[in-house]
C-alpha cells in the first residue's frame, strides 16, 4: 500500500526533531529520512526526463523554461508529488517548521522544485535572501557515486568551507538571510543527481504557476 500524506508528515516532522544543527559558518540542519522509502522511489521513477543543460550553467535562472516543479498539474498526474505537497502543506508540519527552525511562514506559499542534475551543472554561491522564508535541499539518488555531491557551503566571504552529506532522503535546512550562501562546486556527474528544492516563498513570488497550492497561502 503506498504512504499516504498522513504517512509523510510523521516522516517530516520526526526528522525535523532528529536534525542535526551546525552553527558555522551560518545556521543549518543535516536532517535523515525525510520520506517514507516508497515516495522516495516513486519520486526517483517519475517519467520526468533531466533537462539539457546546452554547456550552460551556474544558475539554476538560466533554464527556467526547463524547470520541473510539483506543481498543480503534477500532483494531479503523480500521488508521490501529491502526498509530499500535502504534507508540507499541512498545519501540523508549517507550525513545526516555523517553531523549529525559527520562520515566519504566515501568508506564504509551498514551492517544490524537482531538479535533475548532470555533468557540467554547477551553481555559484548564493545565499537565497529575497522572497524565500525556507530552504530544505532533499537529496533522492541513491547512485553510489553521488555521494560527493551535497550542496557545497560558503562563509560569508564566500570561501568553501564545508560541504553537506549527499545521503538518500537526507536533506540541508536553512533560512535564507544575507550570509547562507551555498552552492555547487564543479565536479563530475555520473548520470542524474537528482533532488527536491523546497521553499516557502512570500506573496512577492511572481511565477505563481510554479507553486502547489497557488491559490492557498499558509496560514497558523
Amino acid at each position: 500500500m503506498a504512504s499516504s500524506k498522513e504517512d509523510v508528515v510523521r516522516c517530516l516532522l520526526k526528522s525535523f526533531d532528529e536534525g542535526k544543527r551546525n552553527d558555522e559558518p551560518y545556521t543549518h540542519w543535516n536532517l535523515i529520512h525525510c520520506m517514507p522509502e516508497d515516495v522516495l522511489d516513486e519520486i526517483l521513477a517519475l517519467p520526468l526526463e533531466a533537462p539539457d543543460l546546452e554547456g550552460v550553467s551556474g544558475k539554476r535562472e538560466l533554464h527556467n523554461k526547463t524547470r520541473t516543479y510539483f506543481d498543480v498539474e503534477n500532483r494531479k498526474r503523480f500521488p508521490c508529488c501529491a502526498a509530499l505537497a500535502e504534507a508540507l502543506q499541512d498545519k501540523r508540519v508549517t507550525g513545526r517548521v516555523a517553531q523549529h527552525f525559527g520562520t515566519d511562514l504566515e501568508g506564504t506559499y509551498l514551492r517544490i522544485e524537482y531538479a535533475q542534475d548532470t555533468g557540467g551543472f554547477w551553481l555559484e554561491p548564493h545565499s537565497d535572501l529575497g522572497v524565500k522564508n525556507f530552504t530544505m535541499l532533499v537529496y533522492l539518488s541513491k547512485d553510489p557515486s553521488h555521494k560527493e555531491l551535497g550542496t557545497d557551503i560558503y562563509d560569508a566571504d564566500k570561501k568553501h568551507v564545508g560541504r553537506s552529506p549527499f545521503e538518500p532522503n537526507g536533506a540541508l535546512v536553512f533560512i535564507p538571510a544575507d550570509d547562507t550562501f551555498h552552492g555547487f562546486e564543479p565536479r563530475t556527474i555520473e548520470g542524474v543527481r537528482k533532488s527536491i528544492i523546497i521553499n516557502y516563498v512570500t506573496d512577492e513570488w511572481r511565477a505563481r504557476e510554479q507553486l502547489a497550492f497557488p491559490d492557498a497561502p499558509i496560514s497558523s
